[in-house]
């Protein structure tokens, strides 16, 4: 190798370098939706798990003489109409949000993945039972069944985690059922049959593994389908309870108000509920695509 060439190369900005920096910039332009979502979401996650901890003020304590305060020093989001720091309720009302969100997801993904693993691999008549009693589910319509059980009960957290994952599940039993009867009669599944393997050691190890890109994608839209359910329901005064608030509390809070325009009671809680969604629908696409150019 020349003298030239060699300088070239280790030189700062040389070829080297200039390759290593093209991959990067190719790297993250195949990926820049899915990082983007990934980013959105640790910064929230950070904000409403780690905000309590760095933002030690009280989402509780009263200030009567400062009730609607616009920003300031000393209330960087201002205060409420009974003096409570905007910014330390925003803070707890994350993790109220997070709290009740991302369990509830979790619960209507194995509820999801259960029925719908039990409908494919079972007898085709109880396939058929099965599939009707999920028909007569989605038929209901899921905002008013939640609304209704919400007013019925006056949940806590745990009850609503419980509310909503219950009547969330249908929708991905079916995409698992689908996905499950199209993969149950390949060539390795069928050789395993052969072999002994039972089935739900077939669904464990086989069926579940091809399954998993799709998994993991529906699985990123039920945390942001939760924010939102949880929200509209904490909006209508039904989620989350007094004396704890959520962004959809928040934002009802606000906009009752709205004649004397608190905005910064109204656009941080909105802006959270919508940077939450857009977060997990952004690592959902992502990791479509990626799944998809995979294939």
């Amino acid at each position: 190798m020349s003298n030239s060439l060699a300088t070239a190369i280790t030189a700062p900005g040389g070829a080297l370098r200039r390759s290593a920096a093209e991959r990067a910039a190719m790297w993250l332009s195949d990926r820049g939706t899915l990082v983007t979502g990934l980013v959105l979401a640790v910064l929230i996650l950070g904000f409403s798990l780690l905000g309590p901890y760095l933002y030690t003020a009280s989402p509780y304590a009263i200030h009567g003489h400062h009730a609607l305060q616009g920003p300031s020093a000393t209330f960087p989001l201002g205060t409420d109409q009974i003096g409570r720091n905007e910014l330390a309720r925003l803070i707890a009302g994350g993790y109220a949000t997070l709290i009740v969100s991302i369990p509830a997801a979790i619960l209507t993904f194995g509820l999801g993945i259960v029925y719908g693993l039990a409908a494919a691999l079972s007898p085709s008549w109880i396939d058929k039972v099965l599939m009707r009693v999920l028909d007569a589910i989605l038929a209901l319509p899921g905002l008013v069944v939640l609304i209704f059980f919400s007013a019925l009960f006056q949940p806590g957290n745990f009850e609503l985690i419980l509310l909503l994952g219950l009547t969330s599940w249908p929708g991905l039993a079916r995409i698992v059922r689908n996905e499950a009867i199209a993969q149950r009669n390949r060539d390795f599944i069928l050789a395993t049959r052969q072999f002994g393997g039972g089935t739900w050691y077939v669904a464990r190890v086989h069926i579940l593994r091809v399954m998993a890109p799709i998994l993991v994608v529906n699985a990123t839209f039920l945390v942001g389908d939760m924010v939102l359910a949880l929200s509209g329901l904490s909006f209508l005064g039904l989620g989350v309870q007094p004396p704890y608030t959520s962004w959809g509390g928040l934002l009802q809070t606000g906009l009752n108000l709205i004649a004397l325009d608190p905005w910064w009671m109204i656009l941080p809680a909105g802006l959270m509920i919508f940077l939450s969604i857009m977060a997990a629908n952004l690592i959902g696409q992502g990791l479509l695509a990626r799944f998809g150019a995979a294939r």
